[in-house]
């Protein structure tokens, strides 16, 4: 009975632990998004930028 108590416990404790851990990341991740969001005008121009660098695209063109 013992054991089984402390599995259900330990078990426990891991679902709980892993879903607050998930959530921290999440949580950060937004964050990181929202500090590196660009306006439209910044983006077309780091796509412009991307495209006279000569680098190729997925299709090799």
């Amino acid at each position: 009975m013992a054991t089984e108590a402390l599995l259900f416990g330990l078990f426990l404790a891991v679902a709980v632990g892993g879903s607050l851990a998930l959530y921290a990341f999440v949580s950060e991740e937004r964050e990181r998004r929202e500090v590196a969001a660009t306006d439209w005008e910044s983006a077309e121009r780091a796509a412009r930028r991307d495209t006279r660098d000569g680098r190729e695209g997925r299709d090799g063109r």
